[in-house]
């Protein structure tokens, strides 16, 4: 029995994956929320957030491509930093994909609300929730290839989105120029329509939409040649920008008039069916299940390598470093998805409130998860030896800009009411982890003793 991962991953598994992994519930559902805080404006708050997100991975793709290592950021703190860095980071990313896994499982439910209003959400958790724990312990070349058809619908989707809503602003008949026009764009309070404070807000959005990106760093330990196949994975990331993001939600907002689309559902679903397309609205839906689905499958596939690494560091029992004959980590993902499992026991107690406190609370991990990754690259550019191939963008000046940006959005985060908790829950979960690794060290010290 070996405690190495296979390398079954290729090139078109990890660039689509990358391509597909930001994808999910807080692109098709979230951008609603962003929608209306910003208004037009939120354009230019996923550029911003998108360069950001861009130099984040690219420090993150500098030390993936020195040392491709599944263990990812968490370890590079292990090795550049110290045992203690490598610890609470790769904990706080365990956290943060369980969280997301969660909120994915539950947006499920949420979208299938719109073909069956009366659906029991915590049944349909429960069912997804084992087919893909079966997904992920086949082996990874299924888990890739699941992936990357998944990340290739909403890949195919949304420039199918883009294609035709420029069709209908260019030849929509007269009568519905009232409600499908570009003016639409500045034509209801202008492109900053809700002020500072709302172009603010929106980032809070915008930076959970952004999660997930960083799995392209993970995937490097299973990537059959990480150093060619990295570096183009992170340089997609531009063209996921302007595509994925600035183009669809420019299109959304001109098809139909941004202050009178529906927060509470996906704007993609809402637009189609307030202009009367509504098979286009129900193909949107599904499209938003798929999207949910592949981030679900990528994060149970993160979850499970990090608490994998964290076991070969000393810091997570040595259970968790068993490898199936298929090269699976069988123990991380069984222990994972029983922690996921617990979305069943939430969606069946507290439906309605679940959602929101789950992305408040993914939103704040990912901000710790990306600062991070910034403070390890800084030590890695210190002490690494080697010839750096796939240096960081404009460092080390890109690095502290970013730094900045993400102590601005925790700080904007305090003053959102459904997001205010996340800011308090944040420093109690550093201490129950700084807890846990001093208990780890004093149980250490005494066996060794």
């Amino acid at each position: 029995m070996t405690n190495k991962l296979k390398h079954g991953l290729s090139k078109r598994h990890i660039l689509m994956i990358a391509l597909g992994s930001a994808i999910g519930t807080g692109f098709f559902f979230g951008a609603g929320e962003s929608i209306k805080l910003a208004g037009p404006a939120i354009l230019l708050s996923y550029a911003i957030g998108g360069i950001m997100m861009y130099i984040i991975v690219r420090a993150l793709g500098e030390m993936a491509v020195a040392e491709p290592s599944s263990g990812s950021f968490s370890y590079y703190a292990y090795k550049y930093i110290g045992n203690y860095a490598g610890f609470v980071s790769g904990w706080n990313y365990w956290f943060n994909y369980i969280i997301v896994c969660m909120l994915e499982l539950t947006a499920t439910g949420i979208f299938m609300d719109y073909w069956f209003p009366s659906s029991v959400h915590w049944i349909i958790t429960l069912v997804v929730m084992l087919i893909f724990m079966g997904i992920n312990l086949l082996n990874v070349k299924f888990f890739g290839e699941f992936e990357f058809w998944f990340a290739g619908i909403k890949v195919f989707t949304v420039i199918c989105l883009v294609i035709f809503g420029i069709y209908i602003l260019s030849f929509s008949p007269s009568s519905n120029q009232n409600v499908s026009n570009v003016a639409n764009l500045w034509s209801h309070g202008g492109f900053f329509a809700n002020g500072l404070q709302g172009f603010l807000f929106s980032f809070v959005v915008v930076v959970f939409s952004f999660g997930g990106t960083e799995l392209v760093g993970i995937t490097a330990g299973e990537a059959e040649n990480p150093k060619k196949t990295i570096p183009m994975a992170i340089n997609g990331i531009i063209v996921r920008i302007l595509l994925f993001y600035l183009a669809t939600l420019a299109i959304i907002m001109c098809l139909y008039p941004w202050n009178k689309i529906d927060a509470h559902i996906s704007p993609f679903v809402d637009v189609f069916k307030q202009i009367g397309i509504s098979k286009a609205a129900s193909l949107m839906n599904l499209v938003a299940i798929t999207a949910a689905l592949s981030s679900l499958n990528s994060g149970i596939y993160g979850t499970a390598r990090m608490v994998y690494n964290l076991g070969l560091q000393g810091n997570a029992p040595q259970q968790f470093t068993h490898i199936s004959k298929k090269g699976i980590p069988t123990v991380a993902i069984i222990f994972s998805m029983i922690c996921i499992g617990l979305t069943v026991l939430l969606n069946y107690l507290y439906p309605k409130q679940i959602f929101n406190v789950l992305l408040s609370v993914a939103t704040i991990a990912s901000i710790l998860n990306w600062i991070t990754i910034l403070i390890t690259h800084a030590s890695f550019k210190r002490k690494f030896k080697g010839n750096s191939s796939y240096p960081a963008w404009l460092y080390p000046a890109s690095s502290i800009i970013a730094l900045i940006f993400l102590v601005i959005v925790a700080i904007v985060m305090y003053f959102m009411p459904d997001f205010r908790m996340a800011i308090v829950i944040a420093p109690i979960w550093i201490a129950i982890l700084s807890l846990a690794y001093m208990i780890k060290i004093k149980f250490e010290r005494k066996n060794n003793g």
